[in-house]
């Protein structure tokens, strides 16, 4: 998303681009305001103890993961596990293919 005032939504993963976390990806698990979201990785980071992060400090990326936001909007909650599988499959399906040259197709891109 290169539109530098869009707003985060929940599940969508995000890259830090500054502080300790740099270059590391992350899953928005909550908006705090306008300027600052919490984020998690579960694992640095885990849900219970998410990262408060001003959003001119990430990149957010077009990625947002429907069983991320549909859990949290229900119950509120969602497990380590699953914030590191999704990263995980962030990594292995968009990042290596970033870096091959290969485009992502649009049907992975919904999910």
């Amino acid at each position: 998303m290169s539109d530098t005032h869009a707003k985060p939504r929940l599940g969508q993963i995000v890259q830090v681009t500054h502080g300790r976390e740099a270059d590391q990806y992350m899953i928005v698990i909550a908006i705090i305001d306008q300027r600052y979201v919490l984020l998690a990785d579960g694992k640095k980071r885990k849900f219970n103890r998410p990262k408060k992060k001003n959003v001119l400090h990430f990149k957010m990326l077009d990625y947002i993961s429907a069983e991320i936001q549909n859990s949290l909007l229900e119950t509120g909650r969602i497990t380590n596990g699953k914030l590191r599988f999704t990263i995980d499959k962030y990594v292995k399906e968009y990042v290596t293919d970033e870096k091959k040259g290969v485009e992502p197709d649009d049907e992975r891109r919904s999910n």
